[in-house]
């Protein structure tokens, strides 16, 4: 009976240490999770413990991120419902092609289509310099777009209307690499510091989109149009989903 008891509590022992094991290892993933900060590097053990799938997923819009949105994305006169929206968490090769936590809100039905682009181009080692929200830069897309940070989400009404939403108010807009891709119309350009960039499209440009491009070849094959196909102007950066 003696030898019973003891071997019954070395059980409950056992599977108490077990216990122990595996809230420790979902811990140290939550917390990883808590870390996401866009715009870190991460180390491949950090990277080990959270699970390649949870470095690619969409959350829907938390009471923090939404609050980093009031005022800047999410203007007062915004047409959304918060749930229209998804928060993308990403990973990236950054310039240095060391692994980086990238960031992304987007409309909830191209999801799919967002994280199968960006694991596929993690996955082949493309270089996107940064991808944080453009709420940290106040939604200013010229700040942004200088700084080089790719981005998606920030509402507006298309020029010239009060009730057309634009495809970035949307979520459904992608401004990839913008520094080197920029927006061109006649003279204008736009990041204005991207204009080196503008005119000579060819290998000398870092980051180049064109044709051969994967960024293109991804996006285009998910049915996504791009800006440099555009015929009264060009917007390198720019791919977009109706």
């Amino acid at each position: 009976m003696k030898k019973k008891i003891i071997f019954i509590r070395m059980r409950m022992a056992l599977c108490a240490l077990l216990v122990l094991f595996s809230l420790s290892a979902y811990g140290q993933k939550a917390a990883g999770v808590v870390r996401w900060k866009a715009g870190n590097v991460a180390t491949e053990s950090q990277i080990k413990v959270w699970g390649m799938d949870s470095c690619f997923v969409a959350l829907k819009i938390d009471d923090a991120t939404f609050a980093r949105m009031q005022g800047k994305s999410w203007k007062a006169n915004c047409t959304l419902h918060r749930d229209d929206l998804r928060y993308v968490r990403v990973l990236h090769r950054n310039a240095d092609g060391k692994p980086q936590m990238g960031e992304l809100v987007v409309d909830r039905n191209v999801v799919d289509d967002v994280l199968f682009i960006f694991r596929k181009l993690y996955d082949a080692d493309y270089r996107i310099e940064r991808m944080c929200l453009i709420d940290d830069y106040d939604a200013d897309d010229e700040r942004s777009m200088s700084a080089n940070n790719t981005s998606c989400f920030n509402f507006r009404f298309i020029t010239g209307s009060r009730t057309a939403v634009s495809n970035h108010g949307k979520g459904r807009a992608i401004d990839l690499n913008p520094l080197y891709n920029p927006y061109v119309k006649g003279n204008k350009v736009s990041p204005a510091n991207g204009r080196k960039y503008a005119y000579k499209r060819d290998a000398s440009v870092p980051y180049l989109i064109d044709k051969n491009d994967l960024a293109y070849k991804l996006f285009r094959q998910r049915g996504w149009r791009w800006g440099g196909d555009y015929r009264s102007l060009k917007d390198y950066q720019h791919f977009e989903k109706q």
